[in-house]
């Protein structure tokens, strides 16, 4: 046994609450939050008595999608994967979040989103298990099941059996093999929900939605040595808010959806109640006085583990609304689940009876890494799913036409033996000479009381244990002995309230609400027999023939079957071709990288030739470096040497110059 797990998460204020600050918007009262407790306080006075509650999380109005799903959902997938029922659903006031945090947003996705991802997650990283799941998605309008996944508008029923215990019979599945194909159902059921506008909220919930995972899985390589299958569904509810109409100011067709939405939440409030009663004292669960509840039964008390998160509002306008969620939230903390591995031995689970027949192509599929034909496998699945739920609803019409029939076969032998005793007797009216004799046989006649008998009742307000029984009885009553047994009391048998008839066939009606005199005569109610007998007989030869086309209609299901099993058949060995295909295309391609590894190998060794041939020119070409370097240095030396000696020439070419100069007057001056 284990508690569930409740979890409180407050949205942010209203923007025009939060911009005016003022005490005539505010209010006097506030909710002060912590991590596990929510206490009501007055600004000037304190906390208010009894308005303390203490859960397993609470979250403020600054927390994510994210925080909320880790802390209180991500736990129930890992369980969900490894067998156990797991549901998970928002509750409070309209307009306080509740989808929203389900749903959540492109930069916040909410419950449902993450936990499509972690399921195919978590089935990805389990290597010894064989997974298969489908998915559903349903909501509860004005207290009618519809299929959000269909466009047809059908009324679903809810139905029980011993193995899949409380279902939806009729509700479409569709096998997933991925997350983008599951948002891709939600992002149709959300199309076909109903939403409307309200004063509170411009996209309001009108009904409730239940989205649906079931999660079959086996040992990989077991299946043919009866082991058993593990058989989940993961239930993710958001629910519609309760409502006041002089907030929400709905009217008409609103104003009658707000009244299914309350009902059904007061009767899961109900069940709540009696849930977190004492088991002692804990009387009759009223799973059934709501639709809601008795598809979540096995979450409320039953087998599977629950997180519930209510939602709520801060504003101080709505503190008697939140007082009631936290209310809820608190009693719901008192119920108790017994949570358990769920395991079917028989051929009820889907993936039992689909695995025998794929399992050989699914492993080939997964060698050759072929996407198309696993699109083909899975859309042969989903239609072989189909053309099951179609037959368990053929064989259920089947079954009611069938007692249907031999109920009128039965009233048909009870007329005819009727039929077979009044001529059997021979007698007739004109036989009797005598009126007593004649009156004698017929039927009596307890709507005629002669005018002087009927009386009012004297003594109505005395309470009547019992009437006496007087001294001498005889063979004939008069009206001294009727109004002596009766203590004076006559009853107006046309007060008396009649037991209503069954709903069946006017035929079968006949003889109980006929008109007929009581003075009919034999030969004419002979008549009457027979004229229902024969349409008796035409009403079973109807069911006879509906009957037939019924079954006619399960041998075209059946013959359908075949006709996916012989696709199935088809594609096996289609995939047998393209895998032979594919392996001789892989000996090809091992006999190619063997040449290609020869070359490799050619070319490795001529690399390293190459590449000691180039460690010797790096050497070589180092060594001719520093013998340029050397050179280099030698020029330099040379250059400055020749730059010197120039620089030497040039002076002596200046002094040799001068000294010419010099000589030059001295010469013309010794000339005579």
């Amino acid at each position: 046994m284990e508690k569930i797990s409740v979890a409180v998460r407050f949205r942010p204020p209203n923007p025009a609450a939060a911009a005016d600050p003022s005490p005539a918007v505010a209010g006097d009262r506030e909710w002060r939050i912590d991590d596990t407790r929510v206490t009501l306080l007055h600004r000037s006075a304190g906390p208010v008595p009894g308005a303390s509650f203490a859960f397993d999380h609470v979250f403020d109005r600054e927390v994510t999608n994210e925080r909320v799903y880790g802390t209180v959902v991500r736990d129930l997938i890992g369980a969900v994967v490894d067998g156990f029922n797991a549901t998970a659903f928002a509750y409070g006031q309209t307009s306080s979040g509740k989808t929203f945090t389900m749903n959540g947003s492109d930069a916040d996705p909410g419950i449902i989103p993450r936990a499509v991802r972690d399921v195919f997650d978590a089935v990805g990283q389990t290597d010894d298990r064989e997974f298969l799941v489908r998915v559903s998605y349903m909501e509860i309008y004005n207290e009618d099941i519809n299929d959000l996944l269909t466009i047809e508008d059908q009324k679903l029923q809810i139905k029980e059996s011993l193995e899949r215990g409380v279902y939806v019979a009729g509700l479409r599945e569709e096998i997933v093999n991925n997350s983008e194909q599951v948002f891709e159902l939600l992002q149709l059921g959300e199309a076909n929900r109903h939403f409307g506008e309200t004063n509170m909220n411009a996209r309001s919930s009108r009904s409730h939605t239940i989205f649906r995972m079931v999660i079959e899985s086996s040992a990989k390589n077991q299946i043919d040595n009866g082991d058993p299958i593990r058989v989940s569904v993961l239930n993710l509810v958001d629910l519609a808010g309760s409502e006041r109409n002089h907030k929400t100011g709905t009217e008409g067709v609103r104003l009658n959806e707000a009244g299914y939405i309350n009902k059904s939440l007061l009767m899961l409030g109900n069940v709540i109640n009696k849930l977190s009663e004492n088991g002692k004292q804990r009387g009759h669960i009223p799973y059934r006085d709501s639709k809601l509840t008795r598809i979540l039964q096995p979450a409320l008390g039953g087998n599977a583990k629950t997180s519930i998160i209510c939602t709520a509002a801060p504003e101080e306008m709505h503190i008697e609304e939140t007082r009631g969620t936290l209310k809820f939230a608190s009693r719901a903390k008192c119920v108790s689940n017994c949570a358990q591995v769920n395991e079917i031995l028989t051929d009820a689970a889907l993936l039992k009876r689909q695995k025998r027949e794929i399992e050989e192509l699914r492993k080939k599929l997964q060698g050759s890494h072929s996407e198309g034909l696993e699109q083909v496998v899975l859309k042969l699945r989903n239609d072989m799913h189909k053309s099951e739920l179609e037959r368990d609803r053929l064989a259920m019409e089947l079954e009611e036409e069938r007692k249907l029939r031999m109920s009128l076969e039965h009233h048909l032998i009870e007329q005819q033996k009727k039929l077979d005793g009044l001529d059997n007797t021979g007698m007739s009216g004109d036989q009797f000479t005598d009126s007593t004799q004649l009156d004698s046989l017929k039927t009596p006649d307890s709507k005629y009381i002669p005018d002087s008998f009927v009386a009012r009742r004297s003594r109505y307000s005395n309470d009547v244990e019992f009437s006496p029984i007087p001294e001498n009885l005889g063979t004939t009553a008069d009206e001294d002995l009727w109004t002596r047994l009766n203590k004076g009391c006559v009853t107006d048998l046309d007060m008396l309230e009649m037991t209503p008839g069954l709903k069946r066939e006017a035929s079968l009606l006949e003889d109980a609400t006929s008109g007929a005199p009581l003075e009919e005569p034999t030969d004419a109610r002979c008549q009457r027999l027979e004229k229902g007998c024969i349409s008796d007989r035409q009403q079973l030869e109807e069911s006879n023939a509906r009957c037939a086309a019924l079954e006619k209609e399960r041998d075209m299901l059946r013959d359908e079957n075949k006709s996916l099993h012989q696709e199935l058949s088809d594609s096996k060995r289609e995939a047998n071709r393209l895998v032979a295909a594919k392996q001789a295309q892989l000996d090809d391609s091992i006999a190619r990288s063997v040449v290609l590894e020869r070359e490799l190998s050619r070319s490795r060794k001529d690399a390293e030739r190459l590449a000691t041939v180039k460690l010797e020119l790096a050497g070589q070409l180092d060594t001719e470096r520093q013998k340029m370097e050397e050179l280099k240095q030698d020029i330099q030396v040379v250059t400055q040497a020749f730059l010197q000696r120039e620089g030497h020439l040039a002076s002596l070419y200046a002094k040799s110059k001068a000294i010419m100069e010099n000589c030059k007057p001295s010469q013309f001056a010794t000339q005579p």
